[in-house]
């Protein structure tokens, strides 16, 4: 492996890293932290960042609820109906991504991080 792709390998495990251990402090969230690394430091696009990061977060997602659920934390019960919506959103969202201008993308991606900081100022 050449020293440039072993810088960037480095990266890659570095944000996927950070993902992980904001997934597993506040029960997701390491998209916000690996989107930015992911189109900054790794050199994807910001499209192909944001599907990305899709594709990590989600096992990231499946092994914090594990954990939280082995721990008696999780109200599985409550947590359906918002898996139910989830589901059906991911579905839309997915299939509207393609279509919308990256600028909408990134402003879109910029108000839900300003919307949870001041969510966990106030």
């Amino acid at each position: 492996m050449m020293k440039h792709e072993r810088s960037k390998m480095i990266w890659y495990v570095l944000a996927g890293g950070a993902a992980g251990v904001v997934n597993g402090f506040f029960g997701g969230g390491g998209g916000q932290v690996l989107v930015p690394l992911l189109a900054g430091k790794c050199g994807l696009d910001q499209r192909k960042a944001f599907a990305t990061s899709v594709a990590v977060i989600a096992p990231l997602c499946a092994l914090s609820a594990g954990i939280y659920w082995a721990r008696g934390q999780l109200e599985l019960m409550l947590a359906l109906p918002y898996l139910v919506g989830g589901l059906i959103g991911g579905y839309v969202g997915g299939r509207v991504f393609k279509k919308l201008p990256m600028m909408w993308l990134r402003r879109g991606f910029a108000l839900l991080i300003l919307y949870g900081g001041l969510r966990a100022l106030l």
